[in-house]
This record gives structure tokens, C-alpha cells and sequence, in this order.
């Protein structure tokens, strides 16, 4: 009785509120002070509908990604969803490597932008060795975090939510009144295409939506709830950006942006709110990106490392770092040639193409267990052909510019399939499937 007790507290974690809740707080976070600017420079004025594009996109993917946290609720995530998909075969284990490597790459775009914004305080934006030391001093500050399992970081996440959350929202309403007309005028817009070609970007900025996936297990009713919980989170995050790209863009004229691409948001608030607002801004900014690296570390380092290294994790897998520390040190030095050798543009653009591309994998995945997971064929497909579609724009876009991210991208692919193939050799390793008994999953009523 003590036991089913238990269980039904734990059902009742998440209810509908406090999973939108949480969603929101995953998504605004580094996301939005990075793409901002870069997006901005690409799509000009027109840059608030590349931001309703990736939300449509956001919503397609929420959805298949639901509907299969739903049938194979694993601690796994997408790396278990690609497994059911694909099998326990060398493709679905090249792509749960991949997925570890795109993890790392989306922590080194953040602790690059967490460096670009400290960099604003000391007016050394434009040194790289000021931004570069910034941001592998942050990497290291929270590896040392992880090891040491300082619990207050954690306890600390919902007021910095609260606080990047009500700065924007504070931000994107006030520079609505100060929009000068003629930024936003039809004369100023680019051609649509760059509309377009920015969408990679902007879908990364939603990025963090999956995490609602990871409260299954302690949802109340998570057939009822989960999906409402996805949309409802996607469609307000999509307007809190929308209104954000717009103050943007109406408050900077386009050169401004190309100008402080990097750094956009906080230079956007300097017109309305002085140089406080831009520094209140990159302090925000600065708490955004420190925390979704904190974040982001435990997750890419340990679980997806394990994930890709042993092919499974235990069944009561540990949090304390003391006793698994190996993947988050060997990632954290992964981690520091990505700071060093790419641009802030390069390694976002990568983080966003690897993202995009594991998780149309998934989606692809996802099509041959539709009878399983009782999902619309037609959405699913619209979300695979959305990843790669948007991928392709991308890859299409920054190829004219900086021909060598197509490379780095068929490199992470080649390096992901080399180290599957070893670990294979070496150890004999499979990564399989968490959800073994696929039939015995009840739904709720």
C-alpha cells in the first residue's frame, strides 16, 4: 500500500501547469541571446516570421517526440526512440554518438556566447582570446560544479528562470512603444528566401521543448496532459520571441544588428533603456547561458556519454557524479577545441544542424513504429520533413558564406560512424533498447 501511495504521488509531479513551466524555463534560455542577432543579420526584419516558421516546426517535432515518450518512457530519450526505430544496429549507434557530439558542440555555441557577453563588460567583444578565456572559464567552473555536486546551483534554477523570463518579457514589451517604422518597413526587407534560410536557426533557439518528454513518468494523466503541455509551451515561448524579434529589428537598424550579431539583444536594449539596459541585458544573458551550460553538462556528459559508450544505462542510474566522472571530464575537454577553433556563428550553426538532423532521424525512426505509439502518420512526417528540409536551407545558406561547415558537419558524421565501429570491435558493445516489453505499456484511460 506504502509503495502505490508512492506511486501515485510520483504520477501527480507534473501536472499540466508546472510541465508548461518547465518547458518554458528549458527553452528561453541561451537560445534566444544567441540566434537573436545572427538570425536578425540573415532575415533582417522579417526575422520574427523565420521565428513562427521554427515554432511550427517546434510543434510538428514536439509532437512526434511525445507521442513517443508516451509509448517508451526511458531515461534514454531520443537515443532509446532511435533504437526502437532503427534497431540495435551500427546506425542507430553512430546516431546516438552523434547525438552525444551535438550535444557538446551546443554547450560549446553557449559557453561561446556566455564569453561574447562577459566580453561586453570589459569592451573586448571583438578579442578573441577575452571571449575564448571566458568561455572555457565558465566550462570549467561547472565541470568542477558537477564533480563537486553543489546542490544550490540547482536549487537556484527557478528564480534564474524567473529573471531571464520577466527580463524579456519586460524588454520585448517596453521597445514595442519605441519601434521606429521605418526598420520594419517593407522598403528595409530582405528577399523572403533569407527568411527562409534563417529558420535553422531560429528552431534552435526553441530548442530544450524534448525535456517535457523526460517528466512522463511523473505526469498526472501524461495522455491528457502531455501534449497540451507541449503546444502550450511552444506557442508561448513563439510569442515571447516573436515580440522579442520584433523590438529587436524595430529598435536597430539592420547594419547595427549585422554589426553586434552576437550580441544583439543587449545592444537593442541600449535605444530604449540606456547603457544600463544593455548592461542589465548581458547580465541576463550571461545568467541565461551559465545555466543552460550547468544544465546541459550532467545530461550530455553523463547520460549521453554512458548512452554511447556502454549502449544502455543502469536501471537506477546514479546522480552523483563521484561515481561516474569519466564522460564528464572527457567531454568537458571535447569541449575546449570546439571554443578554441570555431567562431561563435560556425558552432551554432553546427549545434543546429547536428539537432536538426538527429532529431529528423528520430522522426524517420519514429514512421515505422507508428502502430505502436498510435500517432498521426501525416504529423510525423511533416516533422521529419521539416528537420531535414530546414537543415537543407541552412546547409544551402551557409554554404555560400563559409563553404567549411558542410565539411565539419560530414566530419562529426564520420567521426560519430568511426567511433561506433570501434567501440564495437573493442568491447563488443550494442546500444539497445531500455523498453524492452513494447506491448505490455498501458495507456491511460
Amino acid at each position: 500500500m506504502a509503495d502505490q501511495g508512492k506511486k501515485r504521488e510520483g504520477e501527480k509531479a507534473f501536472g499540466l501547469v508546472s510541465a508548461v513551466m518547465l518547458g518554458i524555463g528549458s527553452m528561453v534560455g541561451a537560445g534566444i541571446f544567441i540566434v537573436i542577432g545572427q538570425a536578425g543579420a540573415i532575415a533582417g526584419n522579417i526575422v520574427w516570421l523565420s521565428f513562427v516558421f521554427g515554432g511550427i516546426a517546434a510543434l510538428l517535432s514536439g509532437y512526434s517526440l511525445a507521442r513517443l515518450a508516451l509509448r517508451y518512457p526511458s531515461r534514454g530519450g531520443i537515443v532509446e526512440y532511435l533504437v526502437q526505430g532503427f534497431g540495435e544496429g551500427v546506425f542507430s549507434g553512430s546516431a546516438s554518438v552523434l547525438f552525444y557530439f551535438a550535444g557538446l558542440i551546443a554547450i560549446a555555441a553557449v559557453a561561446k556566447s556566455f564569453g561574447t557577453y562577459a566580453a561586453t563588460f570589459f569592451h573586448g567583444v571583438h578579442d578573441p582570446v577575452m571571449v575564448n578565456g571566458f568561455a572555457l572559464g565558465i566550462v570549467a567552473f561547472f565541470t568542477l560544479v558537477n564533480l563537486i555536486g553543489a546542490t544550490f546551483v540547482a536549487r537556484s534554477e527557478n528564480i534564474i528562470v524567473a529573471v531571464k523570463v520577466s527580463v524579456l518579457v519586460v524588454f520585448a514589451v517596453a521597445a514595442l512603444f519605441t519601434v521606429d517604422p521605418k526598420n520594419l518597413s517593407v522598403a528595409e526587407m530582405p528577399p523572403l528566401r533569407n527568411m527562409f534560410f534563417a529558420i535553422g536557426l531560429t528552431f534552435f533557439a526553441y530548442q530544450g521543448f524534448s525535456v517535457i518528454t523526460n517528466t512522463v513518468e511523473d505526469m498526472d494523466h501524461p495522455e491528457r496532459t502531455m501534449l497540451r503541455a507541449m503546444v502550450w509551451a511552444i506557442v508561448l515561448v513563439g510569442i515571447l520571441y516573436i515580440l522579442t524579434a520584433v523590438a529587436v529589428l524595430g529598435n536597430l537598424p539592420l547594419e547595427k544588428v549585422i554589426q553586434a550579431k552576437d550580441y544583439a539583444l543587449a545592444e537593442a536594449a541600449k535605444p530604449i533603456f540606456g547603457i544600463w539596459g544593455f548592461k542589465v541585458m548581458a547580465a541576463t544573458a550571461l545568467l541565461a547561458t551559465a545555466s543552460a551550460i550547468n544544465a546541459s553538462l550532467y545530461a550530455t556528459a553523463e547520460i549521453s556519454y554512458t548512452m554511447a559508450k556502454e549502449g544502455n544505462l543502469p536501471k537506477v542510474y546514479s546522480y552523483n557524479v563521484f561515481q561516474s566522472f569519466e564522460g564528464l571530464i572527457i567531454s568537458a575537454l571535447l569541449i575546449v577545441p570546439l571554443i578554441l577553433l570555431f567562431d561563435l556563428s560556425e558552432v551554432t550553426t553546427v549545434a543546429a544542424l547536428g539537432v536538426l538532423i538527429v532529431q529528423g532521424l528520430t522522426h524517420v525512426g519514429h514512421l515505422m513504429r507508428i502502430r505502436e505509439t498510435g500517432a498521426k502518420g501525416w504529423a510525423v512526417a511533416m516533422a521529419a520533413l521539416a528537420m531535414f528540409g530546414i537543415a537543407g536551407l541552412t546547409l544551402v545558406y551557409t554554404s555560400r558564406h563559409d563553404p567549411m561547415i558542410g565539411y565539419y558537419l560530414l566530419g562529426a558524421f564520420a567521426l560519430a560512424f568511426a567511433v561506433e565501429i570501434a567501440l564495437r570491435l573493442a568491447t563488443r558493445r550494442v546500444v539497445s533498447r531500455q523498453i524492452v516489453d513494447l506491448f505490455n505499456f498501458r495507456k491511460e484511460p
